[in-house]
């Protein structure tokens, strides 16, 4: 999508609000003994409280109102009886349709205690993201953030999942440009261009380069490996002054 005026870019704001205080509302929640089926719960009431759709539930008939993955998985899990329990490493992807439009976001949590290792991979997981978020620009390439967060990763000992990417948002979930790369990819050639909405979501990993169905449940996603990945996401609108991040909680 690519914002014509000022009422669209306050709509789709909008649905990035919604979005992020439900992520924000899941995270706080998120504790020893609670399941993730009841954790899809608390998302599910505050998309409907708000006047909001479940995006994947909406496009892809996905069994649960948000994403949730236990680690090693790392995306697209699907909520159930699992107990949430100390030292997990969780990932929780929310996304939403509100007046017809789509904002999409996500985090990784890790419920105390982990290890220092997995607090910075949590810690670089954030940094990456808005390196890459500040390379953003009308004019610049679409491969410009990946560059900058693959450089990052590499000055801190880090890998990158090269199999999961970020994509255009707005009028629907996932929209051209598809396939916009979060490392470095020197065969990219597209632009930003002015008023793009799109997504960044690196997935920075202690090792991991690739994932793969973990439960042959035709959703969930795990590096071969189990290496310890996180992502953090945000939707996002290139304009000449600065790229205008639509899905931070209040």
């Amino acid at each position: 999508m690519t914002i014509g005026s000022e009422e669209e870019l306050e709509q789709l704001k909008a649905a990035g609000r919604v979005v992020a205080r439900t992520l924000k509302a899941m995270g706080e929640a998120l504790e020893p003994g609670i399941t993730t089926r009841e954790l899809d719960e608390i998302g599910r009431k505050m998309l409907e409280d708000a006047g909001a759709r479940s995006a994947p539930q909406l496009t892809y008939d996905f069994p649960g109102a948000t994403c949730i993955s236990v680690g090693p998985d790392v995306a697209h899990g699907i909520p159930g009886d699992r107990v949430v329990q100390a030292g997990d490493l969780i990932n929780i992807d929310v996304s939403a349709e509100l007046d017809g439009f789509f904002g999409d976001t996500g985090a990784s949590f890790a419920v105390p205690p982990v290890s220092k290792r997995v607090e910075r991979l949590c810690r670089d997981g954030r940094r990456a993201l808005w390196t890459g978020i500040r390379a953003v620009r009308p004019g610049a390439s679409l491969g410009e953030p990946g560059r900058q967060i693959e450089a990052f990763a590499r000055k801190n000992g880090y890998s990158l999942v090269r199999n999961l990417a970020s994509h255009g948002v707005g009028a629907s979930l996932h929209e051209e440009p598809t396939e916009i790369p979060t490392w470095h990819e020197r065969r990219e050639r597209r632009q930003i261009t002015e008023g793009l909405v799109f997504t960044l979501e690196p997935f920075l990993s202690l090792g991991a380069d690739w994932v793969e169905d973990a439960n042959d449940d035709g959703w969930t996603l795990r590096p071969p490996g189990g290496e310890a990945t996180v992502q953090y996401e945000h939707t996002l609108v290139a304009t000449r002054n600065g790229p205008i991040v639509v899905t931070l909680a209040d």
